[in-house]
């Protein structure tokens, strides 16, 4: 009798477990209104959401709003494939391609932190490819040539984008990153990071480093030096100093055979809409650009983009979002100093960006033209339209999940951002 019991009991914590990991995030789940939120107006985003998905401007999101450590709004909207009437999962998995930007920075603030590696140091440092970098000229006949850059780039100026390197997409080294092989992690490659960036530090930069602020890829250049400076590939190092400790279970960066099923399809949209869903062939986007929705599970899968090659859950980012935080701790589990974590969230690029930039997230200076949320508030998104953010004032944390590209002008994720501010009542 006791040892039914005790299975019984075993059972029942496990059946605990998981209904609180699909249903609860990982955080503790509440009534809005004890966390200062009004349920009416947290309505408003299921509205909106259902608005959004019936008019065909996205095929299903995930959309989470957390409130001083506890879930008060998560919901699922639409579906995660519309050609199998798939309803969208509260475990869907996205794409979640530039928000990995924000976990690589962390990973080299760790290192920091250890005393591995400076933000001053120089590239060079760790990845000799990167010494006596040049610069693209272009004289008065427009004719383009190369000079020798007033200084190296440090790892400042990576984690910053004020590296003078840029992505595919530019029009004049765009070309020139394509032919020499470098990637950006949204496509099938059989190189590895260390790799490609080490054939990066050859290609002249777009301007001098420190001189401006150029979104580009700088923080895959970070993945490979935290392979070197730790020692460890660079998604092991993710997974045992970040992942593990966050309970981040589904963040990776290619799937699991017994995950592919949870991914979410990708759908495009020109201006005037619906969406269209997009094939797993390789999509042309600009000269030097090019992108695919089937790299997460095809292709070698050795090229850990620092930048850009992540997949995970609403529930799992909203735990890397809530350590950030508190400081850089969830559950006991710290990865962080809260120094750290106010360095980078703290604006760092100044006149050198119309808009705030700290370590790794984007920051609402005083002035910005943002809709809602406070001075300081930081996040980011991604190019498969997912986005997060966190007010530390508001202590309020939102997440959006779903995957669109190109947008045709979709409106439903800035909404989504108004939509959880308008929830605050005290």
């Amino acid at each position: 009798m006791r040892r039914s019991i005790r299975q019984l009991c075993v059972l029942l914590l496990l059946a605990l477990s998981w209904i609180s990991s699909i249903c609860g995030q990982g955080l503790p789940q509440t009534d809005p209104a004890k966390v200062g939120l009004s349920p009416e107006r947290l309505a408003r985003i299921d509205r909106v959401m259902k608005e959004s998905v019936r008019n065909k401007e996205i095929s299903g999101a995930v959309t989470l709003v957390a409130r001083r450590g506890k879930v008060a709004h998560f919901a699922t909207h639409g579906l995660m494939d519309v050609e199998a009437n798939k309803p969208m999962q509260p475990d869907t998995i996205f794409r979640i391609a530039s928000m990995t930007k924000p976990i690589t920075s962390v990973a080299v603030m760790i290192l920091n932190e250890e005393g591995r590696l400076l933000l001053s140091d120089p590239v060079s440092k760790y990845i000799p490819e990167f010494k006596n970098p040049r610069v693209l000229v272009a004289d008065v006949s427009g004719i383009d040539s190369h000079v020798p850059a007033k200084r190296e780039i440090t790892v400042r100026h990576l984690i910053t984008h004020t590296s003078g390197l840029t992505y595919q997409w530019d029009p004049r080294l765009g070309m020139e990153y394509k032919e020499s092989g470098i990637t950006h992690g949204l496509v099938q490659d059989k190189g590895t990071i260390l790799e490609k960036m080490k054939i990066l530090g050859g290609i002249p930069l777009l301007h001098d480093p420190g001189d401006k602020f150029t979104y580009s890829l700088s923080i895959d250049v970070l993945g490979a030096l935290v392979e070197v400076a730790s020692g460890m590939p660079f998604d092991q190092f993710l997974q045992e100093r970040i992942f593990q400790p966050l309970g981040m279970k589904d963040t990776q960066f290619f799937l699991l055979a017994d995950k592919k099923m949870r991914l979410a399809s990708v759908y495009k949209r020109d201006a005037n809409g619906p969406i269209e869903r997009v094939g797993e062939d390789p999509v042309p986007e600009g000269e030097g650009f090019v992108w695919s929705m089937s790299y997460p599970y095809g292709g070698p899968q050795s090229y850990f983009s620092g930048g850009g090659g992540l997949l995970s859950t609403a529930s799992d980012y909203v735990r890397f979002a809530q350590a950030m935080l508190n400081g850089g701790e969830l559950d006991g589990n710290r990865i962080l100093s809260p120094k750290t974590v106010e360095l980078m969230t703290t604006d760092q690029v100044g006149a050198l960006s119309p808009a705030g930039f700290g370590l790794g997230f984007g920051v609402a200076r005083p002035g910005d033209a943002r809709d809602s949320g406070s001075v300081g508030t930081y996040g980011w998104g991604g190019f498969f339209y997912t986005t997060f953010f966190v007010d530390p004032k508001e202590e309020l944390v939102g997440v959006f999940m779903a995957q669109l590209h190109p947008t045709g002008g979709a409106t439903v994720a800035d909404k989504f951002r108004v939509l959880a501010f308008q929830s605050i009542v005290e």
